[in-house]
């Protein structure tokens, strides 16, 4: 191909008259379509229901928490420990549930309700007797059950 008379038209003179294009404009960041604005409001509301779920178990907790740290300063004192267990499963389950339990059915209430935590033995024995005992022996074992019931408890699933 040649312009009678003109040098011919090559390539490269052709993408020498190529005009460069202009810049495009900026990107907003700000959602064209409703649809992101919903999933937004969606997220947040997501995000508020998990907060205040979170916050009501953290109030709800309290008195595990305040137990835990009493255990602390009890110090292996089984009638103590008797007490704190006892007042905490009192804060945790229906009175009518809980109050009237003595002896062996405490101790089946406690293993029950507790995850992995089987008060049987020296436990249960220092369990139900330190309360009558003018100076009652310190049991390690049964601290370590009382935290891990303490932590653990939940409330039985009606069958």
């Amino acid at each position: 191909m040649s312009d009678t008379g003109t040098n011919p038209v090559t390539l490269v003179d052709l993408l020498d008259r190529l005009a460069e294009p202009a810049d495009p404009g900026p990107v907003s960041m700000v959602p064209q379509t409703w649809g992101w604005i919903a999933l937004a409001i969606l997220f947040a509301f997501g995000l508020a229901a998990i907060l205040v779920r979170l916050l009501r178990r953290y109030r709800a907790n309290a008195y595990r928490r305040e137990a835990l740290a009493e255990l602390t300063d009890i110090a292996e004192n089984p009638a103590d420990i008797a007490c704190l267990l006892r007042r905490t499963a009192l804060a945790a389950f229906p009175r009518q549930d809980v109050a009237a339990l003595t002896g062996p059915s405490w101790i089946d209430f406690l293993t029950r309700t507790g995850r992995d935590c089987t008060f049987d033995g020296n436990a249960a024995e220092a369990l139900l007797g330190a309360p009558y005992r003018a100076t009652p022996q310190p049991s390690p074992e049964l601290t370590v059950l009382a935290e891990r019931w303490i932590r653990t408890h939940r409330r039985e699933v009606p069958a």
